[in-house]
Order: structure tokens, then sequence, then C-alpha cells
């Protein structure tokens, strides 16, 4: 049960950087679409865990994955998608930051844990 609840906060937290991301950047990615990316996100990070792949690999695969769902839903030019996506990074690093020092919740980057 317990991992279940931090996918779900993992899920969250995932979709709120693609939306405050898109909202800062005046596209106001819908809440429905940043669920969307943020579910795939963390679903594709929670099944290359359970494949035991190394630790990078864990932390890169998500990426194109959002990358490629967020420029799909904001249907923007690349430099305008790649502002909100970089945007979207730093809210995400944010986040971990606090929930992982404060919170000692580690989902949303495994490999750096600051607790």
């Amino acid at each position: 049960m317990k991992y279940f609840i931090q996918f779900l906060i993992a899920i969250l937290l995932t979709a709120l950087s693609y939306f405050i991301a898109s909202v800062l950047h005046s596209y106001g990615l819908s809440i429905w679409k940043a669920l969307i990316i943020g579910t795939t996100v963390v679903l594709v990070g929670a099944i290359t865990e359970k494949m035991k792949s190394p630790m990078w690999l864990i932390i890169f695969m998500p990426f194109p994955i959002g990358m490629l769902l967020l420029f799909v839903f904001l249907n923007v030019p690349p430099l305008d998608w790649l502002f909100t996506y970089l945007t979207t990074l730093v809210i995400y690093t944010i986040i971990h930051i606090i929930m992982s020092f404060f919170f000692k919740f580690h989902s949303l980057i495994p490999a750096w844990k600051l607790s």
C-alpha cells in the first residue's frame, strides 16, 4: 500500500510541475493533459525500476516520454516547447528538493536523496 501511495504522490507532483510550467508560459496545459503526462512519466520510471535496470536508465527513461507528450499536447513552436520543458525541469527539481529534504520522499529522483 505504501508503494501505491508514493506512486500516486509522484504522479501528482510530476503533473503539477508540467501544469505550473505551462501556466507560467501562458499556454495553460489542461489539468487532464498534465495528469496524462505525469502518469505516463512515472509509470515508465516505475516499469524501468521493476525491470531492475540501472539507476541511470531509471532516471533517463521518463525524459523522452515527457518531452514528446508535452510537445504533442502544447502544440506550440519548438522553441516555446523547449522553454516550457526546461521550466518544467526546474520546477520538478525544486519540488524534489523540498519533498526529499523535508519529507524524506525520494520517488521523484531516486538517485538523488537529500535527507
